[in-house]
């Protein structure tokens, strides 16, 4: 996927995230299709501890604020490419 396609899904499932404050027992099953999807949008051994953050951040209580997919987004295009210049 390329780069800013990947920014609008994680926006999205950052948003998506967000609907646990209005009906909490959403994170039940959020917290694993968060972690699930945060390794399919961002491959290898950083979208696997992604994952696990993701998941961790959505189960514990009031972290959900935390956008997750967009500080990965951020990681991977920011952070990760100026490392490798």
């Amino acid at each position: 996927m390329k780069k800013y396609p990947k920014l609008v899904w994680s926006l999205l499932l950052d948003v998506i995230g967000y609907v646990s404050f209005i009906f909490p027992p959403f994170d039940f099953i959020w917290a694993p299709l968060s972690g699930y999807l945060m390794t399919k949008l961002y491959k290898g051994k950083p979208g696997r501890i992604a994952g696990i953050i993701a998941f961790i951040e959505e189960a514990l209580p009031f972290t959900d604020v935390i956008p997750t997919f967009t500080i990965m987004w951020l990681y991977t295009y920011t952070i990760k490419s100026k490392n490798k210049a």
